[in-house]
């Protein structure tokens, strides 16, 4: 998906688009989206799936057969206490260091609660889990989260489940600049166009379930997400023009036989 690739602790990916499992309307659509986003990555709620099924109509199956990295996530965990213990859960039966870690502090908003974050990372830290926490667009958060050891850091573009796209990407943007993990954006991308956003901020990937999995066409949206934070990530390595307040001229003037200095005639 990119000619530069992703590195997570000890992991690497080709691609930067990373999705979900949940809300798909049957599991053939979800099999099909998965395929059609390119993704590497693919989280699982361990409160909300049985991680040790095997049979046809299993996600798991689906994402055994797709030879997708299962990333185990805490979410519905309130506590620290509940998120660590869910974590060494996944880590048991799925053979992995890795976790998506998310400490819910507000179950309308399901805005994370980040000193619960903080002292769950922590602990995971340094149990030898490669962590990947959710928390708000925080600044100091994602530093001290990086200080603590996570492999990443996944600031929220919006709540989750919103749509609402990157509601502060003035903060996403410092987050960038001043982290030495990669960024992953997580929760609230509604469209493809949120998508490319998000990357052309300088983030090293997206994560997304509702966006796609809650379309009209969860397939062809899983096309677009694809080709959104390929065109993002491309645009961002380009780098962009210097926004101006006036037009400048995309023809050269200077330099044109009888023109002044002024490129008049």
């Amino acid at each position: 998906m990119s000619d530069d690739g992703l590195k997570i602790g000890e992991f690497e990916f080709h691609s930067r688009l990373f999705t979900g499992t949940g809300k798909y309307p049957n599991l053939e659509t979800a099999r099909k989206a998965l395929e059609a986003s390119g993704c590497d990555v693919v989280t699982v709620a361990i409160r909300r799936v049985d991680l040790t099924a095997t049979g046809a109509d299993s996600i798991m199956t689906v994402l055994r057969q797709g030879n997708y990295t299962i990333l185990p996530n805490t979410a519905g965990c309130y506590t620290a206490a509940d998120a660590i213990r869910t974590a060494r859960l996944a880590r048991e039966i799925l053979d992995t260091p890795l976790i998506k870690l998310e400490v819910i502090g507000d179950e309308k908003t399901l805005f994370p609660d980040v000193p619960a974050t903080l002292q769950a990372a922590k602990t995971l830290v340094n149990e030898g889990f490669t962590v990947l926490p959710y928390f708000n667009d925080d600044p100091v958060a994602a530093r001290r989260l990086e200080d603590l050891g996570c492999a990443a850091v996944m600031p929220l573009a919006a709540p989750i489940g919103s749509g609402l796209g990157v509601r502060n990407p003035f903060n996403i943007e410092i987050i960038v600049q001043h982290a030495r993990v990669p960024v992953i954006v997580d929760a609230g991308v509604g469209t493809a166009s949120d998508a490319a956003v998000a990357m052309e901020l300088g983030v090293s990937g997206v994560l997304m379930n509702t966006a796609i999995a809650g379309a009209k066409d969860p397939v062809r949206m899983a096309r677009a997400m694809k080709a959104a934070v390929q065109a993002g990530r491309d645009a961002f390595l380009a780098g962009r023009i210097e926004r101006k307040l006036y037009a400048t001229a995309s023809s050269p003037l200077k330099g044109v036989i009888g023109s002044d200095q002024h490129g008049r005639p």
